[in-house]
């Protein structure tokens, strides 16, 4: 199997809800485990952006919202062998008892630095035991379990993570491209399971009596999923399947760098641009085109953090769906470029506000962003690597775009955080 493929398939994961409460919940479980007897307390502390991702974010199967309910749900009736999903099989009853902890104070989320990479230790103390998990890196990477002052569990985190960001940013633009063109179809079959799952998103967000923007978003398109209106129905497959997903409503999103957002991002504008153009674009062309999509999110994320104060999901994935899409449209490695370009110096500023309704108003932004900067590429426009950020080479800008974030947009998160606590 080619490097690339295992990649994207490694990073390629079901997710219920906003992927932060779902961490958060994950990680309180696993602890759960380990304890028996009458809860004391449970304790969570989180760095800033898993903070702020999951602030007053939905939650599957509850009508809370937050990081706070979040921990008190993993607790109550998390399954920790579901991973992102371990909040799949709360019940109404788990949702009383859950208000009930809150309500007596034993669920207490503190914020404890603010930075990019993802931290999460999860403390439950019982009237027997106390268990303390700690994830770093990724959503659900454990790398310590200690029980009752006895190390059960641990492993080195920052090697994992170093090598990690090393092997993306070894390679280039033109090597993901030479990628997508020569691997065997088969081999990226699996990405087709990414607009099964997160189309089934959208329907149920088109079903709900939470959503607003959804429905708002097929009303514009003509009352139809597809239309002939190339944004319009990319705005609804992605936005429409965004604002479910931020809401937490009951079906998973198929993320990507650990976001449901991105991964509907990086892949529903391409599956509803091919939909259109069925008769001209085959399905392997759209898994293809969502490998690079993929790839190139993965590359932008590992120089701005998995968790910053800029919208990775429009920044990082929409650059990566742009070039997906250049792709589709018959572009080359030169269109590509200017694509990179244009979005660089479009919408690398906007900023991340945590898991919420907003997302969707980014991605609207985003996916706007992405067909124009296609179209001007296209036509041989862009930006010059002169001005702004942009350097001289495409990985030289996605390198600047990451860096605009972490470490450049530290006190922005600062800043952000602070107004969020003030509510």
């Amino acid at each position: 199997m080619n490097l690339f493929t295992q990649m994207i398939q490694n990073d390629m994961k079901p997710a219920l809800g906003v992927t932060e409460p779902g961490a958060i919940a994950f990680a309180v479980s696993t602890a759960k485990q380990y304890t028996e007897g009458e809860l004391m307390e449970v304790r969570v502390s989180l760095n800033s952006g898993m903070y702020k991702n999951a602030f007053t974010c939905g939650i599957p199967h509850s009508d809370e919202v937050g990081n706070v309910f979040a921990a008190a749900l993993g607790y109550v009736a998390g399954d920790a062998g579901k991973s992102l999903e371990s909040l799949e099989c709360v019940t109404e009853q788990d949702n009383i008892v859950a208000q009930k902890l809150v309500e007596q104070g034993k669920i207490k989320v503190i914020l404890s630095h603010i930075g990019s990479d993802i931290t999460i230790d999860a403390t439950v103390k019982t009237k027997q035991d106390e268990c303390l998990v700690r994830i770093a890196g990724g959503h659900t990477d454990i790398y310590f379990i200690e029980k009752n002052g006895q190390v059960l569990f641990e492993k080195e985190r920052k090697a994992q993570a170093e090598a990690a960001v090393a092997v993306i940013h070894r390679y280039t633009l033109r090597d993901f491209v030479e990628y997508i063109d020569g691997v065997d179809e088969k081999e990226i079959a699996f990405i087709r399971e990414a607009f099964t799952m997160n189309m089934e998103l959208l329907e149920e967000g088109l079903r709900s009596n939470k959503t607003t923007l959804g429905p708002l978003l097929k009303k514009t398109n003509g009352g139809k999923l597809l239309s002939d209106d190339e944004v319009r129905t990319a705005q609804l497959l992605c936005n429409g399947a965004i604002e479910a997903r931020v809401l937490g409503l009951d079906k998973p999103a198929m993320s990507i760098t650990g976001s449901g957002a991105h991964g509907i991002i990086a892949s529903l504008p391409l599956f509803a641009y091919q939909q259109i153009h069925q008769t001209e674009i085959t399905e392997d062309k759209l898994i293809r085109a969502t490998a690079l999509s993929y790839l190139i999110t993965m590359y932008i994320k590992e120089y701005s953090g998995k968790l910053s104060a800029f919208c990775g999901c429009g920044i990082a994935a929409g650059t990566g769906m742009a070039c997906g899409l250049c792709y589709l449209k018959g572009g080359n490695i030169s269109d590509m470029e200017r694509v990179i370009c244009n979005m660089a110096s479009g919408i690398t500023g906007m900023i991340c506000d945590g898991g919420n309704q907003g997302c969707t108003m980014k991605g609207i932004v985003a996916v706007d962003a992405a067909f124009r900067a296609v179209e001007m590429a296209m036509a041989g426009v862009s930006i010059a690597p002169v001005h702004g950020i942009n350097g001289k080479t495409p990985e030289e800008t996605m390198r600047n775009m990451g860096r605009i974030a972490s470490p450049g947009m530290i006190e922005t998160e600062k800043t952000i955080v602070e107004i969020m606590r003030e509510k």
